[in-house]
């Protein structure tokens, strides 16, 4: 669609990368075929394309390369085609469209999952693929109902993060004698909405056909937010009840107010409603059509300050920015109080509008809106000027070595200690996973890295449906018994041989290399394709991949050539899922070195960054300390 009409795209250059980004931008799984000659009859009207050239890792066939819109040298008989693989989960018999016995479509056949094989990492990629939300519960014992045919004979090991089921990892399940009687079910939280209302910040919620109950201000808060709709204004409860809402409800939603999604809150359940004399569906609010957000950092407490303002998120320009006025953005957003108000474009330059400028608070509003500033919209200053702040709330974790090293987390302002009381493999899965250095590992004690740095968590210990480690119980905030000097966390993580990319601009781009045998060396590039950078990209944290790069683009090596012949399918979460030769290649010479360029910025960079921010704005705590070195 282009200029209000439709129109095709010619075959000339049209393949499997072009036909990726199509299946992707739709939501209809992998691509299968990239089809040319009109394989699907000839379309009409313009040909709006030709020469498209993507790299596979685009989110919309828009920013892919071609001759330029409406220049093409071909006739409706040379309209591409494209056959995706389609969703690869279904959720059946449920309640709405996004609950059910949860299906997985396998060699053209719809099979059941047992319930042993299934957590909330899984749910949450099942829920995602099927545009649903998050997750309010996972169901065992065919909670609805036995299904039909095979169960699956796979294990799921999704991390959580992927789009769809087709790109998480598999193995053999270990529940051979799994019947019917076992088939997992799932409910989602469905997607929010708000509906009759005057504008598309107020009306009724809706969460598809999942209602509410337990309304307040807190939960009403987080809708709020989820929507990009600003803090609310004002909201109301309704006891009426229709028969057509009246079989399904989600109770017991408790929100602090801090949450992103609804589905954050906790102990939300799925029950049948049809007993319930009232319930409370309608929760009609107006909330300020202006919203903001920190964005750059990995998490909702840090970042590039953003303004979501007549339909569009810009920026807020450094002229005049200080400490009360980061502090206010902390409050709005409940992330505690300001630790910093960086300037100029330290989490990197945004795009778009600035909205804001000259901006003025006195520290004590409740609200950005309740300060003076200019609203402008121009761009004149440039976005090298964009401001950010860093809020006590913002949390990170990391291992001091890459994918092993002391436990440390990042809580108002300071890197801390965790103590490893309590912890256990389950809680040091997800932290291998989180930080991607593999799906397991094992703990040990240590002596604190710093001697001065506090012990923020204690009796950490995480749940199998924990999606992140900032869902585990632990003792609060600086409440522990533990030793200093052996009481410390220190883990290990499967992902033993590290990786790392030289040569390139960055940490995130330049020539594969990888450690073994206590040694640096670099890849061959047989077989070196963009999907192999995809799961390198993926499990360095740089985003996706925009290419891969073979005969020594970022510069020869030195050492040993240790690996050839990868052949990842993209959807692998470790280098090390992959097919691959390791041992001293020696029959492959530095000029075939291989290399990556990824999209984003990695989480080791961006503990520098916090680091750095941490240790210029707090001097003389740092020096005091030792935690800052020059």
């Amino acid at each position: 669609l282009h200029r209000g009409q439709w129109g095709t795209v010619c075959e000339f250059s049209w393949d499997m990368r072009d036909a990726a980004v199509v299946c992707r931008e739709l939501g209809c799984g992998e691509a299968v075929a990239a089809l040319s000659r009109a394989h699907f009859g000839p379309g009409s009207g313009q040909i709006w394309m030709d020469y498209v050239s993507c790299s596979g890792s685009e989110s919309t066939l828009k920013n892919c390369g071609s001759a330029g819109w409406g220049k093409h040298n071909c006739d409706h008989g040379l309209d591409a085609g494209v056959i995706c693989s389609g969703k690869k989960s279904r959720l059946t018999d449920g309640f709405h469209l996004c609950s059910g016995r949860v299906e997985v479509l396998h060699r053209q056949t719809w099979s059941t999952m047992c319930d042993a094989d299934f957590d909330q990492q899984d749910a949450e990629v099942v829920c995602r693929e099927l545009g649903c939300g998050l997750p309010v519960e996972v169901l065992g014992a065919a909670a609805f109902g036995r299904g039909e045919g095979q169960v699956w004979s796979e294990q799921l090991q999704c991390r959580g993060n992927e789009f769809q089921i087709s790109f998480c990892p598999t193995a053999s399940s270990l529940k051979h004698n799994c019947s019917h009687d076992s088939d997992v079910g799932l409910v989602c939280a469905g997607k929010a909405r708000l509906a009759n209302g005057s504008d598309s910040c107020s009306g009724r919620v809706e969460l598809q056909r999942v209602l509410l109950d337990s309304w307040s201000e807190s939960v009403a808060s987080v809708v709020c937010r989820q929507l990009g709709c600003g803090s609310v204004l004002n909201f109301f409860s309704s006891s009426t009840s229709s028969p057509e809402h009246s079989h399904m409800c989600v109770m017991g939603f408790s929100c602090s107010g801090s949450e992103a999604h609804l589905g954050n809150c906790s102990s939300a359940q799925a029950v049948d409603c049809s007993s319930r004399e009232q319930l409370n569906e309608n929760a009609t609010f107006n909330s300020a059509h202006s919203s903001i957000r920190l964005v750059g950092s990995g998490g909702d407490c840090a970042g590039r300050l953003e303004v979501f303002h007549s339909g569009s998120w810009g920026t807020v320009c450094g002229d005049l920015w200080d400490i009360e006025d980061a502090q206010v953005v902390c409050r709005q957003l409940q992330c505690g109080v300001a630790l910093s108000a960086l300037v100029p474009a330290w989490f990197g330059p945004g795009t778009g509008p600035i909205w804001l400028n000259e901006v003025e608070c006195e520290g004590n509003e409740t609200s950005l809106w309740n300060c003076t500033f200019q609203l402008s919209g121009e761009d004149e200053w440039g976005h090298e000027e964009d401001v950010g702040v860093m809020c006590s709330e913002f949390k990170e974790v990391r291992l001091t070595e890459g994918c092993e090293g002391n436990l440390e987390v990042f809580y108002n302002g300071t890197w801390g200690n965790v103590c490893v009381n309590g912890m256990d493999e389950e809680t040091v899965s997800l932290i291998c996973q989180e930080l991607n250095c593999g799906r397991s590992g094992s703990e040990s004690w240590a002596k604190a890295r710093v001697e001065s740095a506090p012990n923020w968590l204690d009796n950490l210990k995480c749940r199998r449906h924990d999606s992140t480690l900032w869902h585990c119980p632990s003792s609060p905030w600086r409440q522990n018994n533990c030793n200093k000097d052996n009481e410390v966390a220190w883990i290990t993580c499967s992902d033993h041989l590290p990786l790392r990319l030289r040569g390139g601009k960055g940490i995130c781009s330049g020539r594969l290399e990888v450690y073994h045998n206590a040694e640096w060396g670099s890849i061959c590039d047989d077989l070196w394709d963009i999907r192999d950078a995809q799961v390198i990209c993926r499990q360095l944290g740089c985003g996706p991949a925009l290419s891969a790069d073979g005969s020594a683009v970022f510069g020869a090596g030195e050492g040993p050539i240790w690996l050839s012949r990868v052949k990842c399918r993209g959807n692998e979460i470790h280098l090390w899922d992959c097919p691959h030769s390791l041992k001293n290649h020696t029959d492959c010479s530095h000029k075939q070195d291989a290399g990556v360029t990824c999209a984003g910025l990695s989480k080791r960079m961006e503990n520098i960054v916090y680091e750095e921010i941490y240790c210029r704005f707090n001097t003389a705590r740092a020096t005091q300390r030792g935690e800052c070195t020059t």
